[in-house]
């Protein structure tokens, strides 16, 4: 059994602690929410490495982990590489899952949702020169949708107009037959997003990162820690700040969370 950090900035990487556990129920699972800081995605890139590399240097001394998942594409388009060469523990990173919808779209013409910063950076467009060439791709860079993601597990009422003006340019576009979740936040709001498109009458395939890292942690995380098959593991979500959102906590409980607590990040 293996103890898996599954670390974003909000509640996004309960998308892929989900996916996740769904492969590898067995492992002890913690998700880290780095609520202090929340959000990443408007963070400039050198204040965002130095937050990552407290974070995780703060999570690994007090909890030991097997295993590091950055569930938030922002950070992991960043600091994966500084994170990779400071720690021996293997650090799944999430990006945005742009092969599997190429290979997946009939029309090859594709949009990718995802924050403005991990729509501007670099790194994003080479994944779509390099697994996307034969496609025409649709950029959508949205902020608010994080948060509406957030106020979903706050128990609040989701804003179907907010959601349906992002959503814009797959309605406009008829020939676009699959959307990239590129944020972790967003595959929280799935069944939101399919209701929008059902309601224009379109058929738009969403694909996420989440299997792909649960696959990936399937593969990892027993070699590390002799892992067996059949056992159940416990869940633990921790905060870098005092959780005062009794909905999100009911909610935490009923996808399998028994434990609450918070890591105190110095400085």
């Amino acid at each position: 059994m293996a103890k898996v950090v599954i670390y974003d900035s909000g509640v996004g990487g309960l998308s892929i602690y989900q996916a996740v556990v769904r492969v590898c129920p067995q492992h002890d699972y913690v998700f880290l929410s780095d609520n202090a800081a929340f959000p990443y995605g408007t963070k400039p890139e050198d204040a965002l490495l130095a937050r990552v590399s407290l974070v995780v240097a703060a999570a690994i001394e007090r909890l030991s982990p097997d295993l590091l998942v950055v569930a938030c594409n922002t950070a992991s388009t960043v600091a994966l590489p500084m994170l990779r060469a400071n720690y021996s523990i293997p650090i799944v990173g999430v990006v945005p899952a742009i092969k599997p919808a190429a290979l997946s779209s009939i029309s090859k013409q594709i949009a990718l949702l995802a924050t403005p910063a991990t729509i501007e950076r670099a790194y994003t467009q080479a994944l779509i020169d390099e697994f996307a060439a034969d496609c025409m791709v649709v950029k959508i860079g949205s902020s608010e949708l994080v948060e509406l993601a957030e106020k979903k597990l706050r128990g609040e009422v989701i804003d179907n107009a907010a959601l349906t003006k992002i959503l814009t340019p797959v309605l406009n576009n008829k020939d676009i037959d699959t959307l990239v979740l590129a944020c972790t936040h967003f595959p929280l709001l799935a069944t939101e997003i399919e209701a929008v498109f059902v309601a224009h009458d379109r058929a738009v395939k969403l694909v996420d990162s989440g299997p792909g890292i649960a696959r990936r942690v399937a593969d990892l995380a027993p070699v590390y820690s002799g892992a067996k098959l059949g056992q159940r593991g416990c869940s633990t979500a921790m905060f870098t700040r005092s959780l005062n959102a009794p909905q999100l906590q009911t909610n935490l409980a009923d996808l399998g969370f028994s434990n609450f607590a918070v890591l105190d990040i110095p400085g």
